[in-house]
């Protein structure tokens, strides 16, 4: 998927994460493609979706994308700034946030992701940027977004470090963890979804132009297919149209800055 199409992979995936949201929820944001996708939805279907960001702006409107999570833009448009540790203790554990994004470096079948190391812990290959929010995330919000570029390296048998729990090594559970996991992987090539009974993943849609031999060889493990494998709508003018405006008024911003 490219240009060609009149959209870009990466657009692709903001759209789709941005048409999982929905109106009145209370919404945990990441930094990036999930920043892009919380402020798609916000702008088009979901106007009265609640954003929060780590850093404590809760409510949250920005005009441009933030370069990060501490960006002043999130504390200049929102309801509300908070403590970082009210945010972790009074939000999130306990159970007011509807939906969180997360990504990874490692993703399992059951969803479990790894952002701590490549390799075994005590001598690892790399060392990553470890677990910030994640697991907290992973853990307490109603459900989970995923967002992954789709390759082997990414998504593994078996992460080499649980950092934030999809739904344990055998795909036992949750037991423990207040929110309900993963429930739905989107990523450059297509969307997974654990199955209702085993919870492993299973590719349920692929993006327009996308086969799904292609997303078999790009996975790192024998993945499970639906039985009716959809194709995901391709993003409408609107979509296209709100999105882009957003990244560039957000290139205009931070090229003064």
């Amino acid at each position: 998927m490219g240009d060609e199409a009149g959209y870009t992979s990466d657009e692709m995936m903001s759209v789709t994460a941005a048409r999982q949201l929905h109106d009145g929820q209370v919404c945990f944001v990441g930094i990036g493609l999930p920043s892009q996708a919380a402020n798609l939805a916000r702008r088009t279907h979901a106007p009265n979706v609640i954003l929060i960001y780590e850093s404590g702006t809760i409510g949250t409107r920005p005009e441009i994308l933030p370069l990060s999570i501490g960006d002043g833009e999130l504390a200049d448009q929102a309801d509300l700034v908070v403590s970082v540790p009210e945010i972790f203790a009074y939000w999130l554990q306990a159970g007011r946030v509807d939906v969180g994004f997360l990504s990874a470096a490692q993703i399992d079948r059951f969803a479990n992701l790894n952002s701590t190391v490549i390799g075994p812990y005590g001598t690892p290959r790399v060392r990553l940027p470890g677990a910030g929010g994640a697991p907290e995330i992973a853990s307490s919000c109603g459900e989970v977004i995923v967002m992954l570029r789709h390759s082997k390296r990414t998504f593994v048998p078996q992460v080499d470090f649980i950092t934030s729990v999809g739904f344990g090594r055998n795909g036992e559970g949750r037991a423990g963890h207040r929110g309900s996991g993963p429930r739905v992987v989107i990523t450059d090539l297509g969307v997974l979804e654990p199955d209702p009974d085993t919870k492993e993943m299973s590719l349920v849609a692929t993006h327009p132009g996308v086969e799904v031999q292609e997303v078999l060889a790009s996975t790192g493990w024998d993945l499970q297919v639906s039985d009716n494998v959809a194709v995901t709508p391709e993003p409408t003018e609107e979509e296209l149209g709100v999105l882009r405006h957003l990244k560039e008024q957000t290139a205009a911003a931070h090229s003064h800055r």
